[in-house]
């Protein structure tokens, strides 16, 4: 289990089995080599060395969607994780998906309840 962090040190995700989670144990995406795609199988970025999830600023074109994989069962995560390494800062064309597109990343379960 390798975590995932955000820019700023947080610790936003996990990647095991070729699946990554976020930290409450929804399934995210599914990875392909080092490039990762959502649960609809449209391209989401690159894990990087650093551990965190980037993408080019500018869509690739040459990124298809896939056909995902079945829904993996839910991971036991653990309760943390270690402290994030020093991660350098991001040259302008290169983005870190889980500050630039959250939206794109947390998972909204249909059967929740709306908040009032």
């Amino acid at each position: 289990m390798v975590p995932i962090y955000r820019t700023d040190g947080e610790w936003v995700a996990v990647y095991t089995d070729g699946h990554v989670f976020n930290v409450d144990g929804e399934w995210i995406g599914f990875t392909v080599g080092r490039d990762v795609y959502d649960t609809g199988g449209l391209y989401l970025g690159f894990l990087s060395d650093d551990k965190r999830l980037l993408r080019k600023r500018t869509r690739p074109v040459d990124k298809l969607r896939l056909e995902p994989p079945p829904r993996p069962e839910r991971p036991k995560l653990p309760a943390n994780m270690p402290l994030a390494p020093m991660l350098a800062s991001l040259p302008h064309q290169i983005i870190d998906m889980f500050e630039e597109y959250p939206e794109r990343l947390i998972y909204v379960s249909e059967t929740r309840p709306d908040m009032e």
